[in-house]
């Protein structure tokens, strides 16, 4: 989110922060729908009070209303009587987030290519940093996708969450920071990827090899398990939109000429 850091995640639960940014209505709403779209709040979970919202964000209480009202109208939360305000569904519509990039049909290649560059080596340092809590989070996220195979939207809310809880092993907020805001401008491809899928077990399978990479900690592994892991849904954008998945590799990716003769 330009201007502002997104909210945290802490031990118990989501740490919300100072808004920076002259927008702070839709600020507000951000930040609750991402602590909602990473599962730090589930479904059934009661919100902060409008004061303490208030407080740690640095903005008015009636704004602070006025984002919960915007997320109640959208089907997000709902207002129990004297239980305050609870989360009624994890899925986030995309035209609610006001920061949502307008990510054009003719860019997504690009995201894509931008992924591959990123995420195998997220994964990889995430395996030296791996603890229980992170291996139980993804083993849970996985035992879900299972649960929920038949129902394409559920599906494309637990991918997200597997992806941020990869990032989130690293330690590193700045990684997290990078693999959110990467994985929100996929939004678009995913959906539509999503929707040509009548069985979601492959595509669960291949989260299970990418977790399985990841908890015995061989990088050549993880690299393998990430190229088919990416490769499926560039695949997938590939078949509906009959374009190119990947553009041609850069210049300074590929061998110096130099370089390769002094090898020889």
């Amino acid at each position: 989110m330009a201007g502002t850091q997104p909210y945290s995640s802490g031990r118990h639960g989501p740490v919300f922060v100072l808004v920076r940014t002259p927008r702070a209505y839709e600020e507000a709403i951000e930040q609750i729908a991402e602590a909602v779209r990473a599962g730090d709040l589930k479904m059934g979970d009661r919100l902060p009070s409008e004061r303490t919202l208030a407080q740690q964000m640095g903005i008015s209480r009636p704004t602070v209303r006025e984002a919960i009202k915007a997320l109640a109208d959208a089907g997000v939360l709902s207002a129990r009587s004297g239980g305050g305000t609870v989360v009624r569904s994890d899925v986030i519509p995309v035209q609610l987030v006001a920061n949502q990039t307008e990510l054009k049909f003719t860019e997504v290649a690009g995201v894509l290519e931008a992924r591959r560059l990123l995420e195998p080596r997220v994964a990889q340092l995430a395996a030296l940093r791996l603890d229980d809590e992170d291996v139980a989070r993804l083993q849970e996220i996985i035992d879900l996708q299972r649960e929920r195979a038949d129902d394409p939207t559920q599906y494309g809310v637990l991918e997200l969450r597997f992806h941020l809880a990869i990032a989130r092993a690293t330690k590193n907020p700045t990684v997290v920071d990078l693999m959110r805001s990467l994985l929100g401008r996929l939004d678009v491809a995913r959906e539509m990827a999503m929707r040509t899928l009548d069985v979601m077990d492959p595509a669960i399978e291949v989260h299970e090899r990418t977790f399985k990479s990841i908890c015995a900690g061989d990088p050549d592994d993880i690299e393998a398990a990430m190229d088919e892991h990416l490769g499926y849904l560039e695949a997938k954008w590939e078949e509906v939109t009959g374009r190119a998945r990947l553009r041609q590799i850069p210049d300074f990716l590929l061998p110096h000429p130099a370089r390769s003769r002094e090898g020889k």
